[in-house]
């Protein structure tokens, strides 16, 4: 190349470098001229809007309203922390906060307790399901909402709360010690059978993983040799501890996620770094379609490296990771940084938000575009629309009857009256009403309401409003009518035909009130069909190497 091409090729190189950093800095520019600029255009809107508006506003309520919006535009994860909120949001990362230990929830008359916590100041006091909430100290929240009713109890631990409670007829007082509150990330373990155990995650909030590791070498010392793992309904969490609960059952020093977003100091490869508590131990994990975020992350994880079964529904689909950026005044930003990537190189994420934005819908990964990836052993999965069970199993579903019961709180109700008539239960696993204790919840139902439709007569109902658009319809109204007849359901009838389903639901309300959250948790675990399912897999190890093995699919 001759001295004159040469000298040529450097100045046209020098040359693009120069205009490509000139464009990259009027374009970082511009970019933050129109971010200055629209700043300007909001506080003058605001000042101008306190200053004209008729009516006094409140410029706090406006902003946070317009941030909100703003926001929304982008996924449902980027949300705005302002500091009052600050302490529920750390609650809701680290499960931690101080206050009386129960779940409160709202009913016609008021607030009422939910469900205690086992060992918490609420539980230990004396507090029960269904006590309803009259006034905290001093003030009356019985026009309060749940939330409201919520901070009044939470405050620094060691600090005295005085509660008035109604208890059926009773008014009572209480005088709690507000501690510091754990919600436990696993509420409930155990042994399904002599050999298999069983550890219900239900949050990825701090020390998720320790509280896994310890229920797994408890139940190792009770001799298991095969786990079910049950992540179905957890909405996920803490990453790092999706890691170190993935690190229980595979060797150190395998890559478990990476996230990839626009800045670099968001780009990680995260590895197991320990020696595993039991890297062989045959393993079923159950997911559903409430399973998210650090959930498909654990059950991902353990189906690219082959390691475990999935058996349920197909995940959620979040492969978005958040981080929480300080703003100024102790306020907070939760923004999606990056997405993950689990080891066989597939995101699982099922919405693409900036496709929604641009097409004015929401847009969910086809099929079509779907890409295949392959496990350790070289079973093909897919990216995109979240985790994919190696097993299907069909969503329950139960009869009208048995949600408008449920709806309705006839449950809980008949839960709570039979409690106050019983003084005690055999133990959840083996709890069921009889006979004759249905016979006495069909009659406490007398005069109640209840009433439902039918997937029936739906049917029948969708049919005759499109039968009305027709010109014949006077012609087939007869034959619609007797139809209808025929299909109406009998509320007596519907209690006998569905009385079994009916009184599993009954027994496992009532187990509650007398073992809270985690007899709740072991009365459903009995005929749970996933859990069957599981138990069925684990019990025969053929079937579990001939699904792990590339053969299978």
């Amino acid at each position: 190349m001759n001295k004159s091409l040469r000298k040529s090729l450097l100045i046209f190189v020098l040359g693009a470098l120069v205009l490509s950093g000139f464009f990259a800095f009027k374009a970082k520019n511009d970019k933050l001229f129109a971010i200055a600029k629209n700043i300007d255009i909001f506080a003058t809107l605001i000042r101008e809007l306190d200053s004209y508006y008729v009516d006094e506003i409140d410029p706090d309520e406006l902003v946070t309203i317009g941030i909100n919006a703003m926001l929304e535009e982008l996924d449902p994860y980027t949300t705005y922390v302002p500091e009052e909120d600050s302490d529920d949001y750390r609650m809701m990362t680290t499960g931690e906060y101080a206050g009386i230990g129960a779940l409160i929830g709202n009913r016609g008359e008021g607030s009422m307790v939910i469900m205690p916590y086992t060992g918490f100041p609420a539980q230990t006091v004396g507090l029960k399901i269904a006590d309803y909430i009259l006034k905290i100290d001093t003030t009356d929240v019985t026009n309060f909402g749940t939330a409201e009713v919520s901070t009044l109890l939470k405050g620094p631990a060691n600090t005295p709360v005085h509660l008035q409670v109604k208890r059926g007829l009773d008014t009572l007082e209480f005088e709690v010690i507000r501690k510091k509150i754990a919600i436990k990330n696993v509420p409930y373990y155990g042994k399904l059978d002599e050999k298999t155990g069983y550890i219900k995650l239900a949050e990825f909030t701090t020390n998720a993983s320790t509280e896994v590791r310890n229920a797994l070498v408890d139940l190792k010392s009770q001799g298991i040799e095969r786990l079910v793992l049950d992540v179905r309904d957890n909405p996920g969490g803490l990453v790092n501890e999706a890691v170190e609960i993935i690190n229980l059952f595979i060797p150190k020093g395998r890559e478990v996620v990476k996230t990839i977003g626009k800045l670099e100091n968001v780009n990680y490869t995260y590895k197991t770094s320990k020696t595993p508590v039991d890297k062989d131990i045959p393993m079923v994990v159950l997911l559903n379609e409430h399973s998210a975020s650090a959930s498909e992350i654990v059950a991902g994880t353990l189906q690219d490296y082959d390691r475990a079964v999935l058996i349920g529904r197909k995940s959620f689909g979040k492969g978005l990771v958040q981080t929480t950026v300080p703003l100024t005044y102790n306020a907070q930003m939760k923004v999606t940084t990056a997405k993950y990537y689990i080891p066989s190189g597939r995101c699982i994420q099922a919405i693409d938000y900036l496709q929604s934005r641009e097409n004015n819908e929401l847009f969910t990964v086809p099929d079509s575009l779907r890409k295949v990836f392959y496990t350790k052993n070289g079973r093909k999965v897919l990216d995109g629309a979240g985790i994919e069970p190696d097993e299907s199993v069909d969503r329950k579903n139960y009869a009208p009857i048995s949600y408008s019961l449920v709806a309705r709180n006839h449950v809980f109700d008949y839960g709570t009256d039979y409690f106050y008539a019983h003084s005690e239960i055999s133990d959840p696993a083996t709890f069921a009403i009889s006979d004759a204790d249905y016979e006495n919840f069909v009659k406490w139902l007398a005069g109640k309401e209840y009433d439902y439709t039918t997937y029936l007569e739906k049917s029948v109902e969708d049919m005759r409003k499109n039968a009305e658009k027709v010109d014949y319809y006077d012609e087939i109204k007869a034959q619609i009518d007797s139809l209808e007849k025929r299909v109406n359901h009998s509320k007596e009838q519907d209690l006998v035909t569905n009385k079994e389903e009916i009184k599993k639901i009954l027994s496992q309300e009532i187990v509650s009130r007398y073992y809270f959250q985690e007899g709740m948790i072991q009365a459903g675990l009995q005929d749970d069909e996933d859990v069957m399912l599981a138990r069925q897999y684990l019990k025969e190890p053929s079937k579990i190497k001939s699904i792990l093995t590339a053969s299978s699919k």
